[in-house]
């Protein structure tokens, strides 16, 4: 028999109870969820500054390999293959409107040509049909394809990071427009997680879970399941006081106002700048000015609120070094458009094979390093991610496992059985301790 001493989950259960329990929890080693929203973030850059097609399929790789060995089993984890069809959702469409829209880039190897279509003169530069070219169709494959790649940097965010914790993480004057966007956020998981949860009962029923007609069936229940959260949730915030704010003086909003109004406009100037090809001389000199006045304003933002904040997550060497790689890709990646322009942004005409060059595509392996320094899944701090239960967490308290003896708690203990004449009442099982 073991009596071995093992953790007990946070919940409060013990190994073994009918209840399900809470995951265990360890903040220590948890991990920040804004750094895995700064590499993603990262890779998006990257991905911004190229149409090479094989640099874009690689970052692509490198984003996927991340989320493979580093996500959990939070509904919020399973979204990143509905980005994946999103993203070539996109690519279809972008090339179905090179096909009937035609392109901008004139080409000389004719593929097909469509009835053309006359528009009136107000339409001018605007064309249905014609000819198809393989130079707008690649043309075409590479923009459409960096958009798809973008998009899939912001789904494995999403399926990294606990929108929950990002939440708690915010700044005091942030807090309600990061409810809403977290709301937002987790709308896309749970509904994808109820579709898969439908679709698997209704194959278990044995009915289609395929075509128009299921789909119609299966969305009533989905819709359904959103208003019954989106009221629970509702319920919740009006309960914990959401909303509510402590006087300020008139001055210190108006200032907050200012200063946090010019410092996203700054930042929204600046990334706009190190995105595009020719402001990446302006652009982190406002960004950065952008970026201190944003903070001055929201630290003047917080005194409003009355909310604390328990048990904060701790930026710790792991968040550093996942938050690293990012923007360690996103500036290997702007040095490169400077020294190999031509690697990044290949040509469509005259029409030639692209080339993976080799410097680039070393500095986008660096994204990798998540996948070896961040907490596995297994781990305690990957457990986090799931939603805490009632209990305390981060709190472990020791349990007995092994075969449970006769005087275990919640059982009722022997009594001794009193000597036949004594007078006393013989006790039964239904007297209390």
């Amino acid at each position: 028999m073991s009596d071995r001493i093992t953790p007990r989950r946070a919940g409060g259960g013990a190994a073994g109870s009918a209840g399900p329990a809470a995951p265990l929890t360890a903040r220590a080693s948890a991990l920040h969820a804004g750094a895995w929203w700064v590499w993603a973030l990262g890779l998006a850059t990257a991905a911004s500054r190229t149409t090479n097609v094989l640099l874009l399929g690689l970052l692509v790789a490198v984003a996927g390999y991340v989320v493979a060995a580093r996500r959990t089993d939070a509904p919020w984890a399973r979204s990143y293959g509905a980005f994946l069809k999103l993203g070539l959702a996109v690519i279809g469409i972008r090339l179905v409107f090179a096909v009937m829209l035609g392109s901008p880039v004139p080409g000389t190897h004719t593929l097909l040509t469509l009835p053309e279509v006359p528009l009136p003169d107000w339409a001018k530069g605007v064309r249905l049909g014609g000819r198809v070219t393989a130079e707008g169709l690649v043309f075409a494959l590479a923009d459409g394809m960096k958009l798809a790649t973008l998009l899939v940097c912001v789904g494995a965010a999403n399926a990294l990071a606990n929108p929950a914790r990002l939440l708690k993480s915010l700044p005091g004057a942030l807090y309600e427009a990061g409810v809403a966007v977290v709301v937002a956020m987790t709308f896309a998981p749970n509904l994808v997680a109820d579709v898969q949860r439908l679709r698997a009962a209704r194959r278990l029923r044995g009915r289609p879970d395929r075509g128009l007609t299921a789909l119609l069936q299966v969305g009533l229940p989905v819709l359904e399941g959103a208003l019954e959260r989106s009221v629970a949730l509702a319920a919740s915030m009006d309960a914990r006081g959401y909303g509510r704010t402590a006087r300020v003086p008139r001055a210190v909003r108006r200032t907050t106002s200012v200063l946090t109004l010019g410092g996203l406009m700054g930042v929204c100037a600046g990334t706009y700048g190190l995105l595009a090809d020719q402001g990446a001389g302006y652009g982190l000199p406002v960004l950065l000015a952008g970026l201190a006045a944003a903070l001055a304003g929201l630290w003047l933002g917080g005194r409003r609120t009355v909310r604390t904040r328990y048990r904060p997550d701790r930026w710790g060497v792991r968040a550093w070094l996942v938050s690293g790689s990012g923007v360690a890709v996103a500036a290997l990646m702007i040095r490169a458009s400077t020294y190999a322009p031509g690697a990044l942004h290949p040509p469509a005409v005259p029409l030639t094979a692209p080339e993976l060059p080799v410097w680039p595509a070393a500095s986008l392996l660096v994204g990798l390093l998540p996948a070896f320094v961040a907490p596995s899944p297994s781990s305690g701090g990957a457990r986090d991610a799931a939603e805490p239960g009632p209990g305390p967490a981060g709190h472990r308290r020791p349990v007995r496992r092994g075969p449970v003896p006769a005087t275990a708690e919640g059982l009722p203990r022997p009594r001794p059985v009193p000597k036949p004449g004594s007078g006393a009442p013989t006790p039964t099982s239904e007297e209390p301790k």
